[in-house]
């Protein structure tokens, strides 16, 4: 009971809205999740003309395309640097012991969300347009998967990009086997898909810059001081919301543009 009590109160803290800015955090991290959170609205807003609107826009290949994957790269990229962070912060607290139970349900969080996503997309849009894995399913996946890595360093370079280079060969083989679309390329329908080959990769090596530039938590190098800069704070705020953001950016995009008479719901 105890197990799933802190499982539920962590599902309400994480989309629970941050309205003023914390201190202790590190503002370059918060204000890089920010600037990932734009990149992805703007992405989710042309996806939803092309898509729902009729409007010419090629996503799949091109500008585009490369632009939705450095998106999703930034944003597993963090997570991975993320968890160096809370792990670092958390043996200091506590220098002994496992810490795993802490990150299996910090990422069964995580996953519930990408569940309700999957679900919402599927009784909305259907089997053509729902999110059958998508990036919330990778990172709460991901943040179960990486707790043995969080120690190390150049083996999660060496495994990153290892597993980044099976993802292209995988994907070329065209392997249908739906079971294991949550592991490796798979086709099929529907968005968002973001399989833990090669995407895991992205994380292990978000963990290895963690543990080389903020070493033990810190960080190691020069850095000035903008947190406070006009531009920087609305990027912060945005990175310290970055699930709630996710959450309802599409039923808000969606409700504006159905409102300004662009698509049709």
């Amino acid at each position: 009971m105890t197990a799933l009590n802190t499982y539920l109160t962590g599902l309400r803290a994480s989309v629970r809205p941050v309205f003023v800015l914390r201190g202790e955090r590190l503002w370059e991290i918060d204000a890089l999740r920010g600037v990932a959170i734009v990149m992805m609205v703007v992405y989710h807003l042309l996806w939803d003309l092309a898509s729902l609107g009729g409007y010419d826009i090629t996503l799949r290949t091109g500008f585009w395309s490369w632009w939705q994957i450095v998106t999703a790269s930034l944003f597993t990229g963090l997570v991975g640097l993320s968890l160096t962070l809370s792990y670092n912060r958390e043996r200091r607290a506590r220098p002994s012991g496992s810490l795993w139970s802490k990150y299996v349900l910090r990422g069964l969080t995580v996953f519930t969300w990408g569940l309700v996503i999957g679900l919402v997309t599927y009784l909305a849009l259907g089997t053509g347009y729902y999110v059958r894995f998508g990036i919330l399913h990778l990172i709460g996946l991901s943040i179960i998967l990486a707790y043995p890595f969080l120690r190390f360093r150049w083996l999660n370079l060496a495994l990153g990009i290892a597993l980044i280079a099976l993802g292209p060969m995988i994907q070329g083989m065209r392997l249908d086997l739906p079971p294991l679309e949550w592991l490796a390329p798979t086709p099929g329908s529907g968005v968002d898909y973001a399989p833990l080959i090669p995407w895991f990769g992205r994380v292990l090596i978000g963990i290895f810059l963690g543990n080389t530039l903020y070493a033990g938590g810190q960080r190691r190098f020069a850095l000035p001081d903008l947190g406070h800069n006009a531009l920087i704070m609305p990027l912060r705020l945005m990175g310290e919301n970055s699930l709630l953001i996710y959450l309802i950016h599409q039923p808000i995009l969606l409700a504006t543009l159905a409102l300004l008479g662009v698509i049709s719901l």
